[in-house]
This record gives C-alpha cells, sequence and structure tokens, in this order.
C-alpha cells in the first residue's frame, strides 16, 4: 500500500461544518513502563533493543546507529540467551534535542553485503566530498571474523557496500596475533585523514586511503593493557584519541599506580608523538564502570564518545528495557549520559550510567511538521517501513498504543490537529500523561485535519493515544 500525502487545499476541503470527534475516549493502562509516568529518560529507544552506539551529526540533527538486538530477540524469544548470531541489520535513530528520538528503521546488512556474517558495533564517520555531497562511511563488525563498510550520501540511506568483501579479516597480512579484527573505530582527523582501529583481545590502528575504503599505513599494534573489544576514536585539540573496552580480569598489579578500573570497564589512550608508532600510545585511565558496577546488570560495555550542541555526551548500552519487559535474555539498550572531556588536555573525566540520562536541550515545535516516529515514550507500538522514502516509518498500534513527545511548546494559538496517515482509526491527543486534559479526539480515515477541543498554553508533554487494526501515522501538525 502506498501512503498518499495530502497537499494542504485537499486537507481543507475535508473540514465541513459537519466535523464529528469521537463520543468515546481512547483508555490505555500502561503497567511496567521505564518512561511514561516517570523522570527516566534512558534508553534512548524503549520499544526496539540496540546496543553498540555510534554517532554522527549531519544538518543540526544528531544520528546515532547500533547493533540491532531487537532481531536476535526475535528470531530465538525474550528469554534466550542473547548469543548475537543472528543479527544481521542496524538501527537507526536521530535527534534534536536529546530525549525524543525519530526511529529511522534498519540498515538491512546482509541484503547489501549476502557475503557477511553477522553486523555489529557499528561506527560512522562523514565529509563533503568534491560532489558537493556528504558522504557517510559506516564500518561494521561481519561478526567476529572482519569488518565491513557501507556508504551512502544521506545518514539514512539507501546504503551500498562498495567492496564484496571486508575492508579487513582474519585473512588479511599484516596483522599478526590480531586475530579477530572486529569491532571498528572510526575517524577523521583535522587534517582529513580517516583512521580505523579495530581488535579484540589483541588490537590494530591503521590510516585509511583517500578513499576511506582502503589503507595507506602499516597495521600499528596498539598497546592497550587488558584489551578487550569496543574500539572506537575520537580527535581532541588535534590528536587522535582511542578508548576500549577493558577485559573481565582483575588489575590488581596497578593498584599502586593508578585507580584500577573495574572488570569490563571502558579505558582511554593517548600517542605522544606519531600515532603510526606502537611506542607512541599510552593507557591514560578509565572513564566508565561496567553496567554492573553502576546498579545495572552486568554485560559487555561499548561506548562513543560524542560533542553536541556544545556538550559532550557518552552513548553507552545498559539492560534495563529487557528487565522492564521481563525478558530473560540478555538484549541490550542504548543509553546516554552527560561526561566532562577537557579538549586542551584531552582528559576524559570518569562518567556514571544512569537511568535518568540527560536534559532536554530544546522544545518541540508543534506547529512544524512532526514525525509520528518521533517518541520519548511509546506502549504497544510498532514501526513499519515507509517503502517510499529511506529513513521513514509509520506508527501502528498493537490494540490501543501510545506515544509520548516530550516538551512541545505552544508559542500560540492552534485550530486544528492535522494527521498524515492511511487506514483508519480513532487517535486522542493528551496533554502531559495518559490522563491529561484532552486537546483533540479525531476520527482518522486516510490523511486527516480535526479541530482543537482546547488550545494548550505553555511547554507540555503529548500523548498520543491510538487505536485502528489498519492505521498507520507518519506525520502530524498543528495549525
Amino acid at each position: 500500500m502506498q501512503m498518499i500525502l495530502l497537499p494542504l487545499l485537499a486537507l481543507s476541503a475535508m473540514i465541513s461544518g459537519s466535523e464529528k470527534h469521537p463520543s468515546e475516549p481512547l483508555k490505555v493502562e500502561i503497567q511496567d513502563s521505564l518512561k511514561f509516568g516517570c523522570d527516566f529518560h534512558n534508553p534512548l529507544l524503549d520499544h526496539h533493543y540496540t546496543a553498540d552506539p555510534t554517532a554522527v551529526e549531519y544538518d543540526g540533527r544528531l544520528y546515532v546507529y547500533g547493533t540491532n538486538d531487537q532481531q536476535q530477540c526475535d528470531e530465538v524469544h525474550p528469554d534466550s540467551a542473547n548469543t548475537y548470531e543472528h543479527i544481521n541489520s542496524l538501527a537507526m535513530m536521530s535527534t534534536r534535542d536529546m530525549v525524543n528520538w525519530t526511529y529511522h528503521g534498519l540498515i538491512h546488512t546482509k541484503r547489501l553485503a549476502p557475503w557477511i556474517i553477522a553486523s555489529w558495533a557499528p561506527s560512522i564517520c562523514s565529509r563533503v566530498e568534491e560532489d558537493g555531497l556528504t558522504h557517510f562511511y559506516l564500518y561494521y563488525s561481519n561478526s567476529g571474523y572482519g569488518t565491513g563498510v557501507l556508504t551512502s550520501t544521506s545518514p539514512v540511506g539507501p546504503w551500498t557496500s562498495p567492496l564484496d568483501k571486508s575492508i579487513v579479516d582474519a585473512k588479511t597480512p599484516g596483522l599478526g596475533d590480531c586475530k579477530v579484527p572486529f569491532d571498528p573505530g572510526v575517524v577523521i582527523d583535522d587534517e582529513g585523514n580517516g583512521w580505523l582501529a579495530f581488535g579484540a583481545g589483541k588490537a590494530r590502528l591503521a590510516r585509511l586511503g583517500k578513499d576511506m575504503l582502503s589503507f595507506d599505513s602499516p597495521f600499528v599494534v596498539l598497546p592497550a593493557p587488558y584489551h578487550f573489544e569496543a574500539n572506537e576514536l575520537n580527535v581532541l585539540g588535534g590528536k587522535l584519541v582511542y578508548t576500549y573496552n577493558l577485559d573481565w580480569t582483575d588489575k590488581e598489579e596497578w593498584k599502586e599506580k593508578t585507580p584500577v578500573p573495574t572488570r569490563c570497564s571502558m579505558g582511554y589512550m593517548l600517542p605522544e608523538g606519531d600515532p603510526l608508532k606502537t611506542e607512541s600510545w599510552h593507557y591514560q585511565d578509565y572513564y566508565l564502570k561496567n553496567p554492573g558496577e553502576d546498579g545495572f546488570d552486568y554485560s559487555n560495555n561499548h561506548t562513543h564518545l560524542h560533542k553536541y550542541e556544545g556538550k559532550w555526551y557518552l552513548f553507552h548500552h545498559t539492560m534495563i528495557l529487557k528487565n522492564a519487559k521481563h525478558h530473560k535474555g540478555g538484549y541490550r539498550n542504548i543509553s546516554v549520559d552527560e561526561i566532562t572531556v577537557d579538549e586542551a588536555t584531552q582528559h576524559i573525566s570518569f562518567a556514571h550510567a544512569t537511568n535518568g540520562g540527560v536534559a532536554q536541550i530544546r522544545t518541540v515545535n508543534p506547529f512544524e511538521q512532526q514525525e509520528m516516529e518521533t517518541t520519548f515514550a511509546t506502549h504497544n507500538i510498532s514501526f513499519e517501513e515507509d517503502s517510499t522514502t529511506c529513513g521513514n516509518m509509520l506508527a501502528k498500534a498493537e490494540g490501543v498504543g501510545a506515544i509520548k513527545v516530550k516538551g512541545v511548546e505552544f508559542d500560540h494559538k492552534g485550530k486544528t490537529i492535522d494527521f498524515s496517515a492511511i487506514g483508519q482509526g480513532q487517535i486522542d491527543v493528551r496533554l502531559d500523561d495518559l490522563n491529561g486534559e484532552l486537546i483533540a479526539s479525531a476520527f482518522v480515515n486516510g490523511s486527516t485535519r480535526s479541530s482543537l477541543l482546547s488550545t494548550p498554553k505553555g511547554t507540555h508533554d503529548l500523548v498520543f493515544i491510538m487505536k485502528g487494526e489498519t492505521l498507520k501515522v507518519d506525520k502530524w501538525i498543528i495549525k
């Protein structure tokens, strides 16, 4: 079925003096929600398991990508162990305010690169090239065997696989004892050079060729003590910074010279001189404990440092979502917390994983078109890919569903709410919570305009309550 988005004149023609609102408001009861009725801002998505975050900024939005743990959960069972082998896609999401996240769906890596084994742990960078377009390079683990790469000129695709094999794998010459060249970390430095780090147990670094699809340096040993996995790169003050996951062993011999990292924590290294010389690299400190040491379940650890709108953020994963859903399998969720980074000295301060997450940095404008897949919290909501537009999703309710959007600012009066949709159903809109003031109640039959029952003032959360077996909602706007 193809979506029909009616122009404004057509929508106006649908309105008549006989407009009727539903006689009965929708009712929904929510139990065991992480984000309805509480102050938790983590995880980013509460409807989809994701892990191993990376991020890139484009056109003022921050785009985050991760391992699609949901695929493993769906292929086996929510109570089964998460062994990752069924994961062959990556998840995409973005934000402008750090608390409402737009779910852009999946990158289907197996369709793009049929030769891969599985796909995990992406790392992304971008640059403007001679054609005037921004090109995105997304590197990902081809299981534990190697590292693949995808390219696009949009942060949400379409994506292509420019190579017919991994950019590096276990058979690549020159790796020495680095037998597991996965978990890539990529960055482009201030001179425009691309760098890629990878490995498990033994880590390597190399400078990428100008095409970002080859190497123009040898593979350099990164002497990362207690190396496990989760390689990432940043540039701070013109220097490369390498972060990684330390292993699960105790570090008793470090007791006298440094704070002892907890098991499976995150540490970082800096070079003193040429990053292509092993002896240049020195371990600095650790900056994040294992989730199990911060009050969550113990799990593997994977982070991404990113500066957005003048603040540094640490993306990581925990397993709070699977506990809220009462699932026993080890399915993870991407979360974010603030972190202090001194760019001049390349010092990364210690941070903690929290449920609370980060503050909203700007309000949502309801008088601009908003995507229905932009959510703070959801209940009984699933999302379907729009086959006509990459990265666009349609919201569907399983029975009666609800979507909460946080921090919506009404700076002037609105008269109507427009929904771009297909199918039929009912949508109620309430202020602040599930039992808040009802400001709109609409019969939806395709794209629909409905008069507001009351006019909000100030900043509120909006709750959309949906019902309809055929109803799929794309966008909304107040006019």
